[in-house]
């Protein structure tokens, strides 16, 4: 496994399922965000364990569940491959260390931002940049719709964490293995009566605060139409099933949203402004030939 295989730039730098792949005999747990904008992040991965891009790079090598790998190995197998220790002296003028491969890493993903979407164009004045129906969704977005109280700025998001009580993905919800990795970062984080969770924590596990519990971060909309599955556990395959949970009013019992009433309509030119208008330039990337 490698960063890439989570994180495929023909989907928005996410992987189109439901949650990662992992590593052999274990099953991850959430859905692999993506990573277009990163570099504008307050806070990393679906429950803000981490606040920046070196903290953020170290948690899925190390990870169980994920790239499984020994950090000190990590080393050494980078040092065997002398064009890498060559171009780490010349760029940070020491040795190869864990350290300083997350910042590399972390340099890497700052520079994978969305460029020139049909919105930006819009907000630029290039008033064709939008059809009539994305449009409409946009009055939608900043209106009824009420999308933009926490998608906005430049990067759509909030960075905030809200618990909207997200119901649990179906097919993942008595896997054995999905179960143990759960249960497993749970104990991790100190959680006293893991062996006992049916359900994802979400920030909870960060905090301890219960006013977190089942919340999570606020995602990026940029290049939305390639990134679903959607939300932390890829419950809803569509961007039509996310528009149906926001306007029923999220899920039972949360606090954070109510009812739209959205009319089929303008659930239709929502749906046209979030698959057409959000979509940057194609991030290209210059791979090394490095053996």
């Amino acid at each position: 496994m490698n960063c890439g295989t989570c994180h495929n730039p023909e989907l928005a730098f996410a992987d189109g399922l439901d949650i990662s792949l992992s590593y052999p005999t274990t099953k991850s747990w959430r859905n692999s965000p993506t990573l277009v904008n990163v570099a504008y992040r307050k806070y990393l991965f679906h429950d803000g364990r981490a606040q920046t891009l070196e903290e953020q790079v170290l948690f899925p090598m190390m990870s169980a569940f994920e790239m499984n790998k020994n950090l000190d190995y990590l080393e050494e197998y980078i040092r065997s491959v002398p064009e890498y220790v060559e171009e780490f002296r010349k760029v940070f003028g020491a040795e190869v260390s864990r350290e300083r491969i997350a910042m590399a890493i972390a340099s890497f993903e700052r520079t994978l931002i969305s460029k020139n979407s049909p919105l930006d164009l819009f907000l630029n004045g290039k008033t064709d940049a939008l059809s009539a129906g994305a449009r409409r969704g946009l009055e939608v977005f900043k209106g009824k719709g009420r999308c933009a109280e926490c998608h906005f700025g430049a990067d759509l998001t909030d960075d905030k964490f809200y618990a909207l009580h997200v119901p649990e993905n179906p097919k993942l919800l008595n896997d054995p293995l999905v179960n143990a990795t759960m249960r497993f970062v749970a104990k991790v984080y100190h959680y006293e009566d893991y062996r006992n969770l049916k359900e994802d924590p979400g920030r909870y596990l960060i905090t301890k605060d219960k006013k977190d519990w089942k919340a999570f971060r606020t995602p990026t909309l940029r290049d939305i139409a390639k990134s679903g599955p959607y939300m932390h556990n890829g419950v809803f395959s569509s961007l039509e099933e996310v528009m149906d949970f926001f306007d029923k009013g999220g899920g039972e019992g949360n606090t954070a949203l109510k009812p739209l009433g959205l009319t089929a309509e303008e659930k239709k030119d929502l749906k046209t402004f979030l698959a057409e208008a959000l979509t940057g330039e194609e991030i290209v990337i210059k791979f090394p030939e490095i053996p």
